[in-house]
Order: structure tokens, then sequence, then C-alpha cells
């Protein structure tokens, strides 16, 4: 469970990141379509606030994939 949260956690860590930088900068234009606040037509206008979330939301799956290996370990 841990290592599945912490795959999920660095890439959603990362999307946010690259979405953000990506909409703020444009420096990636070969990676504006894997990124997932560029696919979803939901979010056009506000991929920045989405990325901040995805970014967020990354974060908080890492926390908690930490917080579940170390009461795995404490077992």
């Amino acid at each position: 469970m841990k290592a599945t949260l912490t795959v999920l956690g660095w890439l959603l860590l990362l999307q946010g990141a690259g979405g953000l930088l990506n909409t703020l900068f444009g420096w990636w234009r070969w990676a504006h379509d894997l990124l997932v606040v560029h696919r979803l037509p939901f979010l056009e206008g506000y991929e920045v606030f989405a990325a901040v979330v995805i970014g967020v939301l990354g974060f908080v799956l890492l926390a908690v994939a930490d917080s579940a290996g170390k009461a795995e370990g404490g077992r």
C-alpha cells in the first residue's frame, strides 16, 4: 500500500509542478499533451489553479504514504 501511495504521490506532484511551470512559462511545448491540466477540457482557463491542487494532492499522498509506512513499522 505504501509503495502505491508513494508512486501516485510523486506522479501527482510531478504533474502539478510540470503543469504549473508549463502554464506559467510555456517551457515545455513538447510536454503539453502529457500534462493532465491540459488534457481535461473543463480545466481550460483554470490550469494554474488545477496544477496547484494536483501538486498539493501529491504532497498529501506522500505524507499519507509516510504515515502508513510508520504505522506498519510500529506493529
